[in-house]
């Protein structure tokens, strides 16, 4: 992420001028240095927990790296490369402990990378006048914002449905599904906002999304902890 605001700087100076480098925080340098260190740490940490683990961080490295480099100027290609990266983040975890295709790692590793391209498009579609700075190739570039945000939308619309599977399917104890039911809530809210909006302000409604699924997960972990055995048995 560090390294990903290096090589951001040109469209944050207009699209997001409030963050770090931009904003003068700290230097691009400064922030080049803290990304090495970052990639290095995270390599070590991989290498210490696995073959698998280090193989795997070895991978996603290349991955950002790439879309870093050139790679997000593709537009759609390059949001699906973020998404993809995000949802890796549970397979990530699996892998550390063995269970890489366990069922509750597939599915939170789907329902993140979707959210994820969900809110990339959105984002792009905030983001027109910036990214023409750097010839970027984005949906709402190329279609247009109300293409852009239809698109979205509709992602949005499949983790909604997604939420709802694995309660269909008997993965999960139904109480569990209360803070799903929540999230899913926020999303359509914030989609509904995000369309009646005029301009940068869509931002704050993808921060909803963001929070509540990240508050979801939390929440969802913490039910599995406490609540009795019995109910999730």
């Amino acid at each position: 992420m560090v390294f990903n605001d290096f090589f951001d700087v040109a469209s944050d100076l207009i699209n997001a001028p409030d963050r770090p480098i931009p904003s003068g925080v700290i230097s691009k340098n400064g922030a080049l240095f803290l990304s090495i260190i970052l990639i290095l740490v995270g390599l070590t940490l991989g290498f210490l927990i696995s073959r698998e683990a280090f193989i795997t961080a070895l991978i996603l490295l290349i991955i950002g790296m790439l879309y870093n480099w050139k790679l997000k100027k593709t537009g759609f290609w390059g949001n699906l490369m973020v998404s993809f990266s995000v949802g890796m983040t549970f397979i990530y975890g699996g892998v550390t402990v063995g269970l890489p295709f366990e069922k509750t790692v597939l599915f939170f590793g789907l329902l993140a990378a979707a959210l994820d391209l969900g809110e990339e498009i959105t984002a792009d579609a905030m983001d027109i006048k910036g990214d023409l700075e750097i010839e970027s190739n984005s949906l709402a570039i190329k279609y247009g914002k109300e293409i852009a945000l239809r698109i979205s939308s509709s992602i949005f619309s499949f983790v909604v449905i997604l939420t709802l599977i694995p309660f269909l399917l008997g993965w999960f104890q139904l109480i569990l599904i209360i803070p799903f039911l929540v999230m899913d809530i926020v999303i359509i809210y914030s989609v509904f906002l995000i369309y009646r909006s005029k301009g940068t302000e869509a931002r704050r409604f993808i921060k909803w999304i963001y929070r509540s699924s990240t508050a979801t997960i939390v929440i969802f972990i913490l039910m599995r902890f406490i609540l009795p055995e019995y109910l999730l048995s």
